[in-house]
């Protein structure tokens, strides 16, 4: 199944605590990916959306969906992948304007 770098990377996750500080601290970015996308499609995609960076490492996992109730009954959240993607010291991703910047 071939797949675009934007049908791989679906959105950042940049609006977290964790996600802000490992940003900072470790050059490491959170983005929510495609279930059936693996590291190498995962790093590939990042590197074609944003050119100029390099990739270093690629860590996956899956987020289980919650349950949550739906009138009386309960329903179930469908799962999601998320990527933490860890790039060299030259390289940097700018999702959103900085604030203060003029």
């Amino acid at each position: 199944m071939n797949l675009t770098p934007e049908q791989i990377i679906k959105r950042p996750i940049a609006l977290t605590e964790k996600a802000t500080r490992i940003k900072a601290e470790a050059r490491q970015h959170v983005f929510e990916v495609e279930l059936s996308a693996n590291k190498i499609q995962i790093r590939a995609a990042v590197e074609a959306l944003w050119p100029g960076v390099k990739v270093v490492a690629v860590n996956t996992l899956v987020q289980r969906g919650k349950v949550k109730r739906v009138g009386r009954g309960l329903s179930k959240r469908s799962n999601w992948k998320k990527a933490v993607v860890t790039l060299d010291a030259q390289s940097d991703i700018q999702l959103f304007e900085e604030a203060g910047e003029e």
